[in-house]
């Protein structure tokens, strides 16, 4: 999430930076030239369904943005990729060096907490939080931001490859949920690894992934981030720091409501959640249409323990995203009560 500038201040403020000088020797990624660098995976996840891209490089120069394919998954002067994990319940994802290279950099010892609950003026200075910077051949560099405290395993010298660890995802410096956000630099400047040396127009240029790489990293518009059930009250709060108790819901729970959690969502998209019994009947289900893009979106669906109490078997709930009468994104997900 961060707008990280030129590295001078990205790592200036206070925290825990070291810096080295003097040489060193730099490794070259497998099967890359001189002037380009390949990229592996830098999140121990499986992108599209234990991690997310929440955010890619604003690609339009004007107030507006825009990511590399002209979508909306960005915001105005970000610089970097955003991998995101669902919800904080999902702890230790590991970080890793995305090539080989030189550790330059290093800070530790921010707290990890959510910058809307501390106050923007708590991470001034330190918006990178827990982070780390590779000095790769060519004058290429990779930072890595947003680790959890207390979780950097390098210092600086240390020479690493593509998928030694360095840290875990964490929620310290300019961020609201937990995510890696990755900036790559050549000379000095930011480039993005989906499109580098990308002309005017939507989708040109490059990647700099590695080939095995680009399925999974296949550019999604929309995506399900958390699905679940619960008998409580849902929030955003609930579903980032919780992700549901639906493992814990009998006949007996006051409340049955099914919620889900959407990103990318855009103005006119309708979203429609039902809630199903076992006999197919719908029991309970609402409807939204969006006015303006969504970074993120939440809905939810229940009803009140009825008399008796609820039957017992299989109740599934189904979210549906359609946009100019078609169906753009859907999916199900199903909880069994007992006693």
């Amino acid at each position: 999430m961060s707008k990280l500038g030129p590295i001078a201040a990205a790592i200036s403020g206070a925290g825990r930076w070291i810096a080295i000088t003097g040489g060193a020797t730099l490794g070259v990624a497998a099967g890359a030239t001189a002037s380009t660098i390949e990229l592996q995976l830098p999140v121990a996840c499986e992108v599209g369904r234990t991690c997310f891209i929440q955010n890619y490089v604003d690609a339009d120069p004007s107030p507006a943005a825009k990511d590399y394919t002209c979508g909306t998954l960005t915001y105005e002067g970000h610089d970097g990729t955003d991998f995101r994990i669902p919800s904080r319940g999902q702890s230790n994802v590991k970080v890793l060096a995305a090539a080989p290279g030189t550790i330059t950099r290093i800070r530790d010892g921010v707290s990890d907490g959510n910058f809307h609950e501390s106050g923007r003026n708590a991470v001034q200075g330190v918006e990178c939080g827990n982070g780390i910077i590779i000095t790769h051949a060519d004058q290429w560099e990779t930072q890595y931001c947003h680790l959890a405290k207390g979780s950097v395993q390098v210092k600086p010298g240390d020479q690493v490859q593509a998928g030694d660890e360095l840290g875990q995802i964490g929620l310290s410096g300019l961020t609201e949920f937990p995510h890696l956000h990755l900036t790559v630099r050549h000379h000095g400047k930011v480039v993005d690894p989906f499109a580098y040396e990308a002309a005017s127009g939507c989708g040109s240029g490059k990647q700099l992934w590695t080939s095995a790489l680009h399925s999974q990293l296949a550019y999604r518009e929309r995506a399900v981030l958390n699905a679940g059930f619960t008998s409580r009250p849902v929030t955003m709060d609930f579903i980032e720091r919780d992700g549901g108790d639906g493992g814990q819901l009998t006949v007996n729970s006051l409340a049955l409501v099914a919620f889900i959690r959407a990103i990318g969502l855009k103005a006119g998209d309708t979203q429609w959640l039902a809630l199903r019994d076992s006999n197919e009947r719908i029991i309970a289900e609402n409807r939204v249409t969006l006015e303006r893009d969504k970074a993120q979106t939440m809905l939810f669906a229940g009803r009140k323990k009825p008399k008796g109490g609820w039957d017992k078997g299989s109740y599934t709930a189904t979210f549906i995203v359609e946009r100019d009468a078609h169906v753009v994104l859907k999916t199900r997900f199903t909880l069994v009560l007992s006693d």
